[in-house]
């Protein structure tokens, strides 16, 4: 791995994780019960948990396209938002940000340990490192959402407090 490779992963971790800019992305979520999770704001076309499910199948396609595989597109833009509002109970909204925090640790290693401007096989005009960037920011993006919605409901900060560590 080249030194310039090297600090971009770096750089990349940084911003997978939440640093700085923001709070870090393993704390803003852990403390969502799934009442919370399911709650429809008027003001927002979509819960908490709706974003967390989109936010997961998008860094799961591309993880996918970064281990080597071809996942398989929407049908639309919708396919990757789920009908339902809440979780089905609470054991299952932590499955969801377990799975999801799981996928951003998938990433991080990439990030370390990948020659991250090499093409994809299945996705030749990306690069290893424009794909673990769009999981980032599509992350921060919507963790942005999930924290407004927070502070909607009087839900925030979270245990430790709302400040980038």
């Amino acid at each position: 791995m080249t030194d310039a490779n090297q600090l971009f992963g770096q750089a990349l971790v940084k911003s997978l994780v939440g640093e700085r800019g923001h709070i870090r992305i393993a704390r803003a979520l852990p403390d969502i019960d799934a009442e919370l999770a399911g709650r429809v704001h008027e003001a927002m076309p979509y819960s908490i948990y709706q974003l967390l499910r989109h936010m997961h199948y998008w860094q799961q396609f591309m993880l996918e396209h970064l281990e080597g595989r071809k996942p398989q597109l929407p049908a639309n833009v919708m396919g990757s938002w789920p009908e339902e509002t809440s979780p089905q109970d609470e054991m299952s909204w932590q499955t969801d940000i377990k799975m999801f925090l799981d996928g951003v640790d998938r990433a991080v290693t990439i990030a370390e340990t990948a020659q991250l401007d090499e093409p994809l096989p299945h996705f030749p005009v990306e690069t290893r490192a424009g794909l673990l960037r769009n999981i980032a920011s599509h992350n921060s993006y919507h963790l942005g959402e999930i924290v407004l919605l927070r502070r909607f409901y009087g839900a925030w900060p979270p245990p430790g407090g709302g400040f980038p560590a």
